[in-house]
């Protein structure tokens, strides 16, 4: 991760009234850095360079480009931020840049403390992140509501169990007994990451109809997938010889940011009933704030919405920041023709 350094702040630490900013306090802020593994990028403003102790080797950094002046006239406060918020980035300053509250959010989780001990710099820790509650599932669910107003069905989660392959199995077993019995073909109910049974699985749901009557689809949470993953092939046998099935069902694994970790929903349809695309990809304009946030999330988004519509392949999520978008958590969602992975 990259630490811009604010060199006005960290050179003028310590030094006496009298005295100048001091060179070594950047140098030695470089050289923590660098042994904690961060990629240090120096930003001072535009007067440091006549103020400094120690000008001409100051200069020559400058002149070989390892430290960066900001532009004459530019607030180099603002500058440090815009660049940290670009490249998401964190800030080494003391200065808690309050005066910028307003314009950049959550400026205490990018911005690193620091004290002087000894002429050695000791790094501290940035505060955690303000994070909108849920504001993946509000995405997610605001998304599911305009498919819905296209007339596609989704699945509404029902009630979670304790994830573990022997009650994913029964689960499953009770379920597709439940439909034969009754006569009911399952609603479509979806939730998948990427299926998990071989490598060469997608050559099998080319075939799922032919091979199999029920596709088991096992929704469980993003941090609980690869653990579902190893119970599928256990699960599929299972099922498959309990309900002395032709075919044993094909097993689908999919995160789903609805579900509890450590428990999982299970979703029983028929083969032929499984959208081969997805018809629509998701647009989302967000915050500046929450971007980072959202586009790392995006996969799981899209797999949550993939498999609540029951398509096999997901929706390509875009997401891009907007400054209209004037307060965390606002976002706005657009779907678009899709039918490519």
């Amino acid at each position: 991760m990259k630490v811009i350094i604010d060199a006005s702040n960290v050179a003028h630490y310590g030094k006496g009234a009298d005295e100048n900013p001091l060179l070594k306090n950047i140098l030695s802020s470089i050289e923590s850095l660098k042994k904690l593994g961060y990629e240090p990028v120096i930003i001072a403003d535009a007067s440091l360079r006549h103020e400094i102790d120690d000008k001409e080797a100051f200069n020559k950094y400058i002149n070989d480009g390892e430290f960066h002046q900001v532009p004459s006239g530019t607030t180099a406060d603002h500058y440090i931020l815009k660049l940290a918020e670009e490249d998401d980035a964190k800030i080494l300053s003391n200065d808690v840049f309050r005066e910028y509250f307003d314009e950049f959010q959550d400026i205490n989780s990018r911005r690193i403390p620091f004290t002087l001990k000894n002429g050695e710099i000791d790094i501290g820790t940035s505060s955690k992140p303000k994070k909108i509650k849920n504001i993946l599932q509000k995405i997610t669910t605001e998304t599911l509501s305009q498919f819905e107003k296209k007339n596609m069905d989704s699945y509404r989660i029902k009630k979670g169990k304790k994830i573990s392959g022997i009650a994913i199995a029964k689960e499953a077993i009770d379920r597709i007994t439940k439909s034969k019995k009754d006569g009911i073909e399952p609603k479509l109910e979806g939730l998948f990451m990427k299926i998990p049974l071989f490598e060469k699985v997608m050559n099998m749901v080319e075939d799922a109809e032919k091979t199999s009557d029920f596709i088991i689809f096992v929704l469980v949470h993003p941090k609980d997938y690869r653990d579902a993953v190893k119970y599928a092939g256990n699960i599929a046998v299972t099922v498959g010889d309990r309900l002395k099935l032709e075919h044993a069902p094909l097993v689908a694994v999919r995160n789903d940011l609805f579900t509890r970790p450590g428990s999982f929903e299970l979703n029983i349809i028929y083969s032929d009933e499984v959208i081969e695309e997805s018809l629509y990809n998701v647009n989302i304009t967000i915050n500046d704030h929450d971007y980072s946030f959202v586009k790392k999330n995006s996969r799981n988004i899209a797999s949550t919405i993939a498999a609540r519509l029951g398509t096999w392949k997901f929706p390509i999520v875009s997401v891009k920041p907007s400054m209209l978008m004037e307060k965390p958590g606002h976002f706005e969602v657009i779907l678009e023709k899709g039918g490519n992975d």
